[in-house]
Order: structure tokens, then C-alpha cells, then sequence
């Protein structure tokens, strides 16, 4: 979609804003730049549309070199939303969001139906449209504003700090939705912040720049858990940092290495007497070759009159399992969200290696959240 080569901008003086920058971004990609102030990154997203042009290099937009693009024909097909917002305040809703599709000569029919479809994708009210800015509060302004952006079905969006004016609850509010709405859409976009909580919840991949170069590019997981030098260490935070550590930690940190198991041909009284003993209320069913293939518990023994009965009889096999390298936060999602006791985690041949109980995945969430000294003191007063 949209790829920089070798792309510098230098202002009169000798002041470089932007230095050599090279970088490819898939289509439909959410790309976050941040830095600190100066760093660059408002620059490298306002040479894409040309408000600024770039001294060195190419900005290729689907193969095409934008500097030989007509300027105003490159505008109109690039989506661009500004913390200001910029409706103009003598113009209906629907008259600000179709100001694109009017400009590339579309219909009045035309312009009006893209301005009912998009209001519903952001779930506001059909009346709106026939409304003023000035009616609108700040953050129905904003989405208005990235509304217009999308009014000409662009398939690139550049966003620069769209949400920094709002308050927390509003700006959170819209961050959730936009990026729901950019996945559904599958449009590209590219997004200036200065906030790396934004960041990290937004994209798909972040740019770090420092003095008009690229530091660090990945996936908010790869530049948390990795990050490139000290200066995205101190640029992350510490506090950040050590949140993400305990946040990405994986299942064979804190699995049950020796889970109880009975095999298939086993009956039913073997198994309670096994759960008797060890003191449990379920048991794994494993093979000779420790292959797993499925579960028993006591409440499917007691629905059974016959405890001869193998336990391949009534076991069932549709038992959730993770890998060893499976993240917490995925296994939490099959403990938790799903309401199980435990999860299996199993190898590549699905042989049985270990455990992931509800209360260890409790445990580490304690920990991340009230830190290793409170959560002995919770644990302890409970």
C-alpha cells in the first residue's frame, strides 16, 4: 500500500526534520508513529499527502510515486483527520461529511446516501445530519470528522493526533470504536500520537522515531516485550515495561507439570478412586503414548448407574487445550472468559505435558495488578 524510500526532508538551514526513512505498510495496516516532540513523525505523515514536500527520496502510494501526482487529485483520495477537527461551522453534518464526494462531482443523491451510511456505522442518530457543528459535542465533532475522512471510500486514512484534545472517557470511547470501525473497513491508516498507552491499543504496528529516524518498528507485543535500546525503554517507561513482562508471560511459567491422568480403558470405580486420592474432582483421559483424549468428572460419574463402564464411554474430548509458548492473556481467555477450571496444555502431537489451573492464572493476575508483596497479604487475609 504505501511504501517510503529513502525519504528526507531538510528545511532551509540545514535543519533535517526527516532522515533517510525507509518503511512498508501492508494494505489495510494500522500504523502508529510516535516519538518525542520534533522527532519526525508529523512530518513523515504530512509528506504522504504532500502538505509537506519531501527534499529526498520516493513515497510510493500502490506503486505510484506521489510527486508525480496532480496535488489536489492526491488529497481527494487520501482520508486526513486533525485534532481540530476543522467542520465548517456554516454547514449541515451532511453537507461537512459528502464536502469530498461533492468536490469529485459525485450526485446530490449520492452525496446524501454515503452521509446516512457512514453516521450508522458510528451509531448516532439520522437527525444529526441536519445538524451544526455547534450542536455537536466535542467528541461527536470528531466523529464527524473521521466521517468526512471516509466519505469518498479513500483506502488510505492519515489521522494526526485526532483524539488529543478529548477527555479520557471520551477519547477512550473513540479509540475503541475507530478501531473497530478501521477492521471492519480494512482501510490502511496511519496515525500520529504522542501517547503509547494510544499506541499500544491501537495498531497493528508501531514506528518509534527519535531525530527524524526510525528506533524501533513491531507489533505493540514485539516492542514491549524487546525493546530496540534504552531510549524505548525510557520512552515505554519502566512502569509500562514491568506490566508488559508479567502481562506476557506464558503458560509453562506457571504450569502443572504433573496433572492427573487414567487411561480410556479404565472404569468408572478406578477413576473415583483416583479423584478420592489425590483429591480431585476431574481427571484427564490420556493414552499409552500420553496422547490426551478428553476428560471425566464426578457430576458425568454420577449420571452413570454402572461403574464398570470404561471410561471411553462417557468421557468427553471437546476439552480447550494451549501450547507450553501459549501467552497468559490467551490462556486466560479460555479459563476465564469460558468459565473452566483448567486448560490442558498439550504438544505439537497433542501428548499431555502439563496444566493451567483458574487459581494459578488468578494468582499471576494478582500480581500484575496489586504486585507480588500485596497479593501475599490478599492471599493471606482470605
Amino acid at each position: 500500500m504505501l511504501k517510503f524510500e529513502n525519504v528526507s526532508k531538510v528545511y532551509p538551514g540545514g535543519k533535517v526534520a526527516v532522515d533517510k526513512l525507509n518503511l512498508e505498510i501492508q494494505e489495510g495496516e494500522f500504523i502508529c508513529f510516535i516519538g518525542p516532540s520534533g522527532c519526525g513523525k508529523t512530518t513523515t505523515m504530512k509528506m504522504i499527502n504532500r502538505l509537506v514536500k519531501p527534499t529526498d527520496g520516493k513515497i510510493l502510494v500502490r506503486g505510484e510515486n506521489i510527486l508525480k501526482k496532480d496535488v489536489v487529485e492526491l488529497r481527494r483520495h487520501i482520508g486526513y483527520v486533525i485534532q481540530q477537527i476543522g467542520l465548517f461551522p456554516h454547514m449541515t453534518i451532511r453537507d461537512n461529511i459528502a464536502l469530498v464526494p461533492r468536490l469529485l462531482k459525485q450526485s446530490k443523491e449520492e452525496q446524501h446516501k454515503r452521509a446516512e451510511e457512514l453516521i450508522q456505522l458510528v451509531n448516532m442518530p439520522m437527525e444529526f445530519l441536519d445538524r451544526y457543528p455547534h450542536e455537536l459535542s466535542g467528541g461527536q465533532q470528531q466523529r464527524i470528522g473521521v466521517l468526512r475522512a471516509l466519505a469518498a471510500n479513500p483506502p488510505l486514512i492519515l489521522m494526526d493526533e485526532p483524539f488529543g484534545a478529548l477527555d479520557p472517557i471520551t477519547r477512550d470511547s473513540l479509540q475503541a470504536e475507530f478501531k473497530n470501525l478501521q477492521q471492519s473497513l480494512g482501510k490502511t491508516i496511519i496515525f500520529v500520537t504522542h501517547d503509547m498507552d494510544e499506541a499500544i491499543k491501537l495498531a497493528d504496528r508501531i514506528v518509534i522515531m527519535k531525530a527524524g529516524k526510525i528506533v524501533q518498528v513491531g507489533t505493540p507485543d514485539e516492542i514491549l516485550r524487546s525493546p530496540a535500546n534504552e531510549f524505548v525503554e525510557d520512552f515505554i517507561g519502566k512502569d509500562r515495561l514491568i506490566q508488559a513482562q508479567q502481562h506476557f508471560q506464558t503458560v509453562d511459567q506457571i504450569m502443572n507439570s504433573n496433572p492427573v491422568t487414567i487411561r480410556p480403558e479404565g472404569t468408572l470405580l478406578e477413576a473415583i478412586s483416583l479423584m478420592r486420592t489425590r483429591r480431585v474432582d476431574s481427571l484427564l483421559v490420556t493414552n499409552s503414548d500420553n496422547v490426551l483424549e478428553g476428560f471425566i468428572s464426578i457430576e458425568m460419574i454420577d449420571r452413570t448407574k454402572n461403574y464398570d463402564t470404561p471410561i471411553s464411554f462417557i468421557m468427553k474430548t471437546d476439552l480447550p487445550t494451549v501450547k507450553e509458548n501459549t501467552l497468559l492473556r490467551d490462556a486466560t481467555r479460555n479459563i476465564l472468559v469460558r468459565g473452566l477450571k483448567y486448560v490442558p496444555v498439550t504438544d505439537h502431537e497433542n501428548r499431555l505435558i502439563g496444566l493451567v489451573t483458574r487459581t494459578s492464572l488468578v494468582d499471576v493476575l494478582y500480581d500484575s495488578i496489586w504486585g507480588e508483596e500485596d497479593s501475599e497479604t490478599l492471599r493471606g487475609e482470605a
